[in-house]
């Protein structure tokens, strides 16, 4: 498969737009800039390199991202739990809430920008 065909098959699936990062628009661009230090924040892009897509719209334009990013949270706790509860019957109390916190902050950079992708696909502009 060559790098046309990728990118047209990146471009046609919703799922692997939003889970690679890329524009709603063209599918092709990144939405977030590259990591250049280990611990650095995410970074949103202004536009599209490829379409000129503008990704922030108005201030508090990704307020509703937060009910995404919360939906995400609590479907990864969830997950955990029944893994643990599953696996694991006899585990401390304690060690699960442990387990789910761990499991929460170690995605929490993840959800943030997958909340905000979601966000943008759903509603674009």
């Amino acid at each position: 498969m060559n790098a046309v065909s990728k990118k047209q098959l990146i471009k046609g699936n919703l799922f692997m737009r939003i889970m690679k990062e890329k524009c709603p628009n063209c599918g092709n661009g990144d939405v977030y800039q590259k990591k250049t230090k280990f611990l650095q924040l995410p970074v949103m892009k202004d536009n599209c390199e490829n379409c000129q897509y503008h990704f922030d719209r108005e201030p508090g334009y990704f307020i509703g991202a937060m009910y995404i990013s919360y939906g995400l949270a609590v479907f990864q706790a969830i997950l955990t739990f029944l893994t643990l509860y599953v696996f694991l019957p006899n585990i401390p109390t304690i060690l699960v809430v442990l387990a789910i916190l761990f499991v929460l902050s170690v995605f929490s950079i993840k959800n943030y920008k997958l909340s905000r992708i979601i966000y943008i696909h759903i509603f674009p502009c």
